[in-house]
């Protein structure tokens, strides 16, 4: 039988043999073997056609040429540049390294950890703090001035001693490579020095591979291999600063976006109701961005059916009220809307006592008392208590009524109380401005107000700022004894909380609200500017503590101090939240927390701006399409 390599050298000796002129005779079988081989010569032949015409994945990633350059590596149309790290500042902050990895331009970066065993660092470092002490000590002895250099390295080297030893921090040999691409030499020497510049904004120094390059380009590419092997001594804690994606996810499957994680550009997605509790402070200098960032959180809870009450002070939240058809109530001495500090809960659970609700209340109205009159003598604060628990008495609200029935006093009933009874005078003297005099327009009415709607916002901006306490303090009573009459989920937002910090009543009933909020499914929202008033107030450290959700934005350098302290903030954080911009911050999530950056839709940004120049533009366009109506008309 004919094999597929004898094919050839069989018809070379048919060929030669047909020419010499002999008579060739083939059996049926031969010839019938001699046309299969030839077949199957065929097919080899296209078969190696076809596999010259098959592009391997080799040939895809494979460049065409490569050409190596002292300073650069040429490989196929794009130029190619290595950088290395090669000198660090004393301190980095966390994410220093995020501007890099959010280059706009095509880059590979490598990071190589190799660890060392602690005893040969704590060896080196023992002997170096012998050195500068004695450095130290011979200048002293000769008279020298002081060496701050010396001795902030000294300080350093012994924290680091105590560190190493304690376990606290690991001792690495840390190499940061980052290769550059670019399409022509002068577009890769324009990015390697902007690159450059980024470093050294940061104090990082940083150097061009020279003569190495194609160990550049190895040591950037995803096997593992560092061929250029120059590393920089490093403890973990800034090995760690140095991790592009050391941002805490804040993502979840439920929730709603509060902004974009400025560390790995992540969303931040997140529910308030499923923490431990659902309270939330915020603090941030006028003008960083806060009211906004927390109507547009109200905007978004909204879609999730719940129900919002907001205290404002300046009459910021106007606009969204009248764009999601809230109900807008505006508290003043003159205000047709009046809410009743002896107001009661109208429904409550069966298995509270109407005795303990009653004496809920008289607490509570004694502490609206101490807000109006000031400090209180032991004498008059026994009267008092003694004459709110009458006042009570007088419309026949004892331990034994039917709360749902009862008739609500008046501040004025409670003067009457006071008038029959023996060292009130004073007290009367200082009731009447409430219900005879100036003020009497603001306590001494009943509730007349409407809270059947999604979006409640209680206005006290026309209240004189000696009121604007009192009236907030009435109003947030009134909601809790709303939100005690049926569970529902709500939010509760108090803006410029500081005016209720003032007071320590005010401070206490602020933070019982948010000690006990969790079980009627409330989430308090407390806003400020004025952090060192909130923070210096026991209670204010305390509604902090009980917050599970924080958010941080732009601080004054006159609070930072207390900011960092309060809530434990590194260096790099401290430094973000006094360069932030509008509307970037910190936020705090339960044990997570990152840097987050506020954003907003168009239509959302229409409905929830404080910007004056922006609420002008809507109402004069609200004034044109009412004209054009008209004109239709």
């Amino acid at each position: 039988m004919f094999k597929p390599s004898d094919i050839q050298k069989q018809e070379d000796e048919l060929a030669k043999k047909q020419k010499q002129g002999e008579n060739l005779s083939f059996s049926k079988k031969q010839k019938k073997e001699y046309e299969q081989v030839k077949t199957e010569k065929i097919l080899l032949e296209e078969e190696k056609a076809y596999r010259r015409g098959i592009v391997t994945v080799k040939d895809i990633i494979a460049p065409s040429a490569m050409e190596v350059k002292p300073a650069f590596l040429r490989l196929g149309d794009k130029y190619i540049r290595t950088l290395f790290a090669m000198e660090y500042p004393r301190y980095i902050s966390v994410g220093w390294f995020s501007p890099i990895i959010n280059f706009s331009s095509t880059l590979d970066i490598s990071m190589f950890f190799v660890p060392v065993e602690a005893g040969v660092i704590l060896k080196q470092l023992r002997n170096q703090a012998g050195n500068i002490e004695a450095q130290l000590v011979a200048d002293a002895e000769k008279g020298s001035p002081r060496d701050p250099l010396r001795e902030t390295a000294l300080r350093d080297v012994e924290k680091l001693r105590d560190d190493l030893t304690q376990g606290i921090e690991h001792f690495f040999q840390f190499s940061l490579y980052i290769t550059i691409y670019a399409n022509s030499p002068k577009e890769l020497d324009q990015t390697t020095e902007d690159i450059e510049s980024i470093l050294g904004a940061k104090l990082v120094l940083s150097k061009r591979v020279l003569y190495q390059a194609e160990q550049g380009f190895n040591s950037s590419v995803p096997i593992g291999d560092d061929q250029l092997s120059i590393p920089f001594n490093m403890n973990s804690s800034p090995c760690a600063s140095s991790f592009p994606f050391m941002s805490s996810d804040l993502s979840s499957d439920d929730g709603i976006l509060y902004g974009i994680n400025r560390h790995n550009n992540s969303l931040i997605l997140f529910d308030r109701f499923s923490l431990q509790n659902a309270n939330m402070v915020v603090f941030a200098t006028s003008g960083a961005g806060k009211s906004y960032a927390i109507k547009l959180e109200i905007l978004r809870s909204m879609m999730f059916g719940t129900d919002v009450i907001v205290i404002d002070p300046e009459r910021e939240y106007k606009h969204l009220s009248e764009a999601m058809g809230g109900t807008y109530i505006d508290i003043s001495l003159n205000a047709e809307e009046k809410v009743n500090p002896f107001d009661l809960p109208k429904a409550f659970r069966e298995d509270v006592k109407t005795g303990d609700i009653i004496r809920s209340a008289v607490i509570t109205v004694k502490g609206l008392i101490k807000l109006m009159f000031g400090d209180l003598t032991h004498q008059e604060d026994s009267l008092m208590d003694r004459a709110l628990i009458e006042t009570y008495a007088k419309k026949d609200i004892t331990p034994e009524c039917d709360l749902n029935k009862a008739e609500i006093p008046l501040l004025q009933d409670l003067q009457e109380v006071l008038e029959r009874m023996d060292g009130a005078k004073d007290l009367i003297l200082r009731l009447k401005k409430y219900t005879e005099g100036t003020f009497s327009g603001l306590l001494n009415n009943y509730t007349n107000i409407d809270m059947n709607n999604q979006l409640v916002v209680f206005s006290v901006r026309d209240l004189e700022d000696e009121l604007k306490p009192i009236a907030i303090y009435v109003i947030i009573n009134y909601i809790w004894s709303i939100v005690r009459s049926k569970t529902k989920r709500r939010m509760l937002i108090i803006d410029e909380a500081w005016w209720l910090m003032q007071r320590e009543d005010s401070s206490r009933f602020i933070f019982a609200l948010v000690k006990r909020c969790r079980k009627y499914y409330l989430g308090i929202t407390t806003i400020t500017q004025d952090v060192n008033d909130f923070l210096i107030s026991p209670y204010g450290k305390a509604i902090v503590n009980n917050s599970a959700l924080q958010l941080l934005l732009k601080q004054s350098p006159a609070a930072i101090e207390l900011v960092q302290k309060t809530f434990m903030l590194t260096e790099g954080e401290r430094y973000l939240l006094l360069e932030s911009g509008v509307g970037d911050g910190i936020f705090f999530a339960g044990k997570k927390h990152a840097a987050i950056k506020i954003v907003a839709s168009y239509v959302e940004d229409q409905i929830i701006t404080s910007d004056p120049r922006q609420l002008l533009e809507i109402e004069e366009a609200k004034k044109e399409l009412e004209e054009e109506k008209e004109a239709e008309k």
